[in-house]
This record gives C-alpha cells, sequence and structure tokens, in this order.
C-alpha cells in the first residue's frame, strides 16, 4: 500500500481536524501553535506534499521561488487567500484551495456584535462597571445610536455579506449594499442596490465590510470616502484590516465624522493597532470572526475535503 502523503499543519487546528487528518495523511503538527515564518514554509515544502496553513503563514513570491518542487497542494484554512501570491504559486504548478460557506454564519454574528458594541458604547459601559467607577446615572448617560430602523450599508454581499444582511433584517434595519454584480430578487430580499460605492456611503449610517482585500481595496475606507459618510456613521470592519485607512479613521473618530467604528481586523496582525486603545468608541476584537467551535471544524473538514480530492486524482471542490 503506498504511503500515505505527508501534511503539515502550521497551525492548532480544531481537534477533530487534527484526528482526521493524521487518520489519512502523516501529519506534521506544530505544536507551539505559532504562526510559520517565511524560512519554516521554505524548509517544511522538502518534507512534505500539502500544507494547511491559516492567514499567519505568507506565501509571497520570494518565498514561493524557493519552494521545494515536492510541494503540491496549499490548502488553506481560511476563505480568504491574500496571504498567497496565487500567480507565483500558479507559475509554479501549486494547487491552492480555500474553506468557502462554511464561516458566513460566525462571522456575521460578530459583524453583528461589533455594530452593536459600537452603537451602544460597550467599551465604556463595560469599564466604568467593571472598574467600581459607575456611581450616577441621568437620561443622558451613555446615550447611544439606535440600530433598529437604521440605514445599513454593505460593502460586498458575497456568502457573509448576505449572512450578515439576513441577521440585520432582525433588526428591521434599511438595506443598501454595493457588489460588483447585483443579487437577484431572491438574494436581495428587498435590500436596495447601489451601482458604486459612492453612490451608497451618503445613505449608510452603519457601514459593514464584507469584500476580499484586493490591490484594488486597499486603503478602500479612505479620507475621502469616510468623509461621505452621514455624520455620527458607524464604520464596521470584521474582513480585512488593509481595506480600512487607519489614519483617515482615527482622524474620523477624533474629529467626531463618526460615532464610532467596530473592529475585528488591522493592518498588523496580531497586534492592531495601538493607537485605537484610547477610544473607547472603538470596540474592538482580535480577528476572531470565524472563532466557534462548529465553524473550526467545518473549516478544517472542507481544507481536508480538498486534500482528499486532489489526493485521489480530483480536482478539488475549492479551487481557487
Amino acid at each position: 500500500m503506498p504511503d500515505k502523503p505527508v501534511l503539515w499543519l502550521p497551525r492548532r487546528v480544531s481537534d477533530a481536524t487534527v484526528a482526521r487528518a493524521r487518520r489519512d495523511f502523516q501529519v506534521i503538527l506544530n505544536e507551539a501553535d505559532t504562526p510559520g515564518t517565511a524560512e519554516d514554509i521554505i524548509a517544511m515544502s522538502a518534507r512534505v506534499d500539502a500544507m494547511m496553513p491559516c492567514h499567519s503563514e505568507h506565501f509571497t513570491a520570494e518565498v514561493v521561488a524557493r519552494l521545494d518542487p515536492r510541494l503540491k497542494i496549499i490548502a488553506n484554512h481560511s476563505v480568504g487567500v491574500d496571504h498567497c501570491d496565487l500567480a507565483a504559486l500558479a507559475a509554479r504548478g501549486i494547487v491552492v484551495t480555500n474553506t468557502p460557506d462554511v464561516l458566513s454564519d460566525a462571522t456575521a454574528e460578530l459583524a453583528i456584535l461589533l455594530m452593536l458594541g459600537a452603537a451602544r458604547h460597550a467599551v465604556h459601559g463595560d469599564r466604568l462597571v467593571r472598574s467600581g467607577a459607575w456611581d450616577s446615572w441621568s437620561p443622558s448617560f451613555m446615550v447611544g445610536k439606535q440600530v433598529t430602523g437604521a440605514r445599513l450599508g454593505i460593502v460586498g454581499m458575497g456568502r457573509v455579506g448576505r449572512a450578515f444582511a439576513a441577521k440585520a433584517r432582525g433588526f428591521d434595519m434599511d438595506i443598501h449594499y454595493f457588489n460588483r454584480t447585483r443579487l437577484t430578487p431572491e438574494q436581495e430580499q428587498g435590500a436596495t442596490y447601489h451601482h458604486s460605492l459612492d453612490s451608497l456611503l451618503p445613505k449608510a449610517d452603519f457601514l459593514s465590510l464584507h469584500c476580499p482585500a484586493t490591490s484594488e481595496t486597499e486603503n478602500l475606507m479612505n479620507a475621502s470616502r469616510i468623509a461621505v459618510l452621514p455624520d455620527g456613521a458607524v464604520l464596521v470592519n470584521s474582513a480585512r484590516g488593509a481595506l480600512v485607512d487607519e489614519d483617515a479613521l482615527l482622524d474620523a473618530i477624533t474629529g467626531g465624522k463618526l460615532a464610532a467604528a467596530g473592529l475585528d481586523c488591522f493592518k498588523t496582525e496580531p497586534g492592531g493597532n495601538p493607537a485605537f486603545a484610547a477610544h473607547e468608541n472603538i470596540f474592538m476584537l482580535p480577528h476572531i470572526g470565524s472563532a466557534t467551535t462548529r465553524t473550526r471544524d467545518a473549516m478544517g473538514f472542507r481544507a481536508l475535503d480538498n486534500l482528499d480530492a486532489f489526493f485521489a486524482g480530483n480536482t478539488p471542490r475549492d479551487l481557487v
């Protein structure tokens, strides 16, 4: 019987994923659960047939040029593939897959949390109670921005954007969206389509980003676009940190243009932006949009399904 393919797991994925991987592959697991460096990736490429990286492992053109020919497939444990130079990998004949569909609801749930937490002063309120500083009340105390019935702008109506819209409908929000292509009426569910971002922004009391990070979307929300939002708008980003010009966001928060922001992703990860910490109307989480047990298992299994198909001689379902 031929030897099982060798698979590198550079991060500690879910226990169920590790167990299934060990059943079907010879697994090299990074028990330390530290991000794989460029040198780690290059060195491991001579030892394995496949890798299951996360967005913390970066396959730049320089790294890809030094990969050993033994490596045949990168089955990403993520939807986003902005950490991979796809052109360089294709030139080397290395197959790349991702894990769409399975994390949409979990990420959309977190975007709702970010929206509500930013709108209703969650950071400030938690600090007051936790520190024992809550010693008064008045009708003007911690008055926030109401979500119910507000106009919601969604940038990117893919799987996550549509899942977010479905949950926002529970708050009777007036949903507007910008997407590269218009959805079908069944998918729109009454949402208003905007043919351009410039058309959408003035309508968005709340704006939530759900588009991929590409060269075209880098700093999508810059100073000029933030300026077009209604005064007192709330910006939510659960997609990728590259979408937001963080200096422009900070200026809009300090100047009062934006009432608040809810962020799960940042230009620098891990770590975030230290300048944001001084502002309690910036509600922040450490890039945990898909961090539920059910979703982590589903992501790992989807990546393994792609590996199984590839090594069976079939086209993986989620070929990028």
